[in-house]
């Protein structure tokens, strides 16, 4: 388990449909904890991916505000209300735009034991899980920026 890096915008990885987990063995934790250490090595860093250190499969973790954790094929369940806060990807390092989200989702899962887990979350800890389950759908935030914004943000990607 070490610190992994991650993958950047235009990474082909970063537009991969992830796979569904379906052994719950030792790759599977090793995977968790190199998400979990990846994740803690920098300051500010709330969420990632599976995909963001190039690895296929769906799985998430998040720390944020003294709650972290991990889920694997998570389905998540966005609440009506929705707000718009700026926002950040690991993978466009430097870039923060406004998007709009749900407010509150519950998210429900496994983790890494195959033991089923929900998150229920609000503000922006909800932010983060829908924002790390778009990256296991190929889906990254700017894709869901109205078009003219998505253009200026894409101007700014300087990679």
């Amino acid at each position: 388990m070490t610190v992994q890096p991650i993958r950047l915008f235009n990474d082909p990885v970063l537009r991969t449909v992830t796979e569904p987990v379906t052994a719950f063995d030792r790759e599977l934790r090793r995977l968790v904890r190199s998400l979990q250490l990846t994740l803690r090595a920098g300051a500010g860093r709330a969420g990632l991916a599976a995909p963001q250190i190039g690895v296929p499969l769906r799985v998430l973790a998040y720390e944020l505000d003294g709650r972290s954790g991990h889920l694997v094929n998570p389905r998540l369940e966005p609440s009506a209300r929705t707000v718009t806060a700026d926002e950040a990807c690991l993978s466009a390092p430097g870039l923060w735009w406004p998007l709009e989200r749900s407010y509150m989702v519950t998210a429900r899962g496994r983790d890494m034991f195959g033991k089923p887990v929900t998150v229920r979350a609000i503000g922006l800890l909800a932010r983060v899980l829908q924002h790390e389950a778009d990256h296991l759908d190929g889906v990254l935030f700017s894709d869901r920026l109205p078009e003219e914004e998505r253009d200026r943000f894409l101007k700014n990607v300087p990679f």
